[in-house]
């Protein structure tokens, strides 16, 4: 199969002509190295090697020989490789050197110099709509930061289409593939993460079978401010094991350096009302379909359960958001205060610009949503803070065009970066 372009991609060329090496983050299958082979010169495979442990113990600089850029993947699995190579970098003092991937962060307790001013950092996740061709693109976040309005007609969304969606996911290895075949792939990922990885992770046995409990309680409460005495109550509940709190700790931990779960931060911002900000994270899975596979649900169940979907449907968009804003130097929060007043993500620029955004799954919502959004923009403090440049609803089965109140109603079929 041929490589399928990616909108990371860009911004890999751009940061490794910057630096010295580049490092290339994500979960595993979501493409790192394929995209960097594209412009790799040489390859190291650190995991598959097997002249690897030795040569780390007696002449480690040889492993770093080779055309550059020089791709170290999976360079986690020797963490002393890094410091390795930020000295080769000050040696050479030449850009494009390395590129570093890996499908796991190294432990805290080994120590490693920050590599800052020699390493830049590239983040990848699994495939977007855009990348996938789901979305024409043709509402891109990039025209949202500069106020336009949308006056666009893309096909409307089948519902059916958008739920098959969740279910495949977005890791390039499916494209193509049918919805019984990704599920099976994805459910084998799940239980290698649970039987394998999170073990191998740190060299620490974890019992696979509450590793699967956390898991599913996780995907139960994808999406929301639960606290870990809920995670542990749901466990309990639920899935008829006892977790202590500690190790729901431990093993969110663990998950995080497998980056197989993302936060999705509270927005700091400036607010007139009395209410307070709430501070604590959303919990995503790195693709939607990972929650549906914890699961165990498929096509039928989601149809007959569309409150469920929807808040699957609002994973799914915060993960195309963060595609989309990462090109457009952007990140991904969330609002929510004390009074109970919430707005499911705000993405905001490094220069403070900022678009809100509600997402709903269906259209008979979009009056609420757009209440919200009017609400929301009506507590702020607008002298400590910039106006939004936009205010938006993304829904899966509508058509994309501006509101006479100025706020956008954009397909997800038609978002782009």
């Amino acid at each position: 199969m041929s490589y399928k372009k990616r909108l990371s991609d860009k911004e890999l060329m751009r940061k490794l002509d910057a630096s010295g090496a580049v490092l290339v983050r994500g979960p595993k299958a979501c493409g790192k190295t394929e995209s960097a082979k594209q412009i790799a010169k040489s390859i190291l495979s650190v995991d598959r090697d097997e002249q690897v442990p030795l040569l780390m113990s007696t002449a480690p600089r040889r492993l770093l020989l080779g055309d550059t850029p020089r791709l170290i993947d999976e360079w986690q699995v020797q963490p002393k490789l890094w410091d390795y190579i930020r000295h080769e970098i000050d040696d050479r003092k030449k850009t494009a050197q390395f590129i570093l991937t890996g499908s796991a962060n190294p432990e805290e307790s080994v120590k490693m110099h920050s590599g800052a001013g020699r390493f830049t950092i590239v983040d990848m996740r699994t495939m977007s709509w855009q990348e996938l061709g789901f979305s024409s693109g043709k509402v891109s976040l990039e025209k949202l930061f500069e106020g336009q309005k949308i006056d666009i007609y893309d096909e409307p969304t089948d519902l059916e289409f958008i739920i098959e969606k969740i279910i495949i996911g977005g890791f390039p290895a499916h494209l193509g593939k049918k919805i019984n075949q990704a599920t099976d792939v994805n459910r084998a990922y799940m239980e290698l993460l649970a039987e394998v990885d999170m073990s191998r992770i740190s060299g620490v046995k974890r019992d696979p079978a509450k590793v699967r409990s956390l898991l599913c309680s996780l995907a139960r409460n994808t999406g929301t401010l639960v606290e870990i005495s809920t995670l542990e109550k749901d466990i309990r509940q639920k899935e008829n094991n006892d977790i202590s709190r500690p190790t729901i700790y431990d093993y969110l931990d663990a998950l995080n350096r497998l980056m197989i779960v993302e936060d999705q931060p509270a927005w700091n911002t400036h607010i007139r009302s009395s209410a307070s900000l709430r501070k604590s994270p959303k919990r995503h899975f790195t693709d939607v379909s990972l929650a549906v596979s914890a699961l165990g649900l498929d096509k039928k169940t989601l149809l007959n359960d569309l409150n469920f979907a929807g808040i699957l449907f609002e994973s799914l968009v915060t993960h195309e958001l963060r595609v989309y804003g990462q090109v457009n130097d952007a990140k991904v929060y969330h609002y929510r205060d004390s009074s109970g007043l919430e707005v499911d993500s705000i993405v905001q620029k490094h220069n403070g610009d900022w678009c809100a955004f509600e997402i709903k799954l269906g259209i008979l919502q979009i009056e609420a949503a757009a209440a919200t959004l009017q609400k929301f923009v009506s507590v702020l403090d607008y002298k400590k803070m910039n106006p939004p440049k936009s205010l938006n609803i993304i829904t899966g089965t509508g058509i994309s065009y501006t509101r006479n109140d100025g706020i956008n109603v954009i397909s997800l079929a038609s978002l782009g970066a």
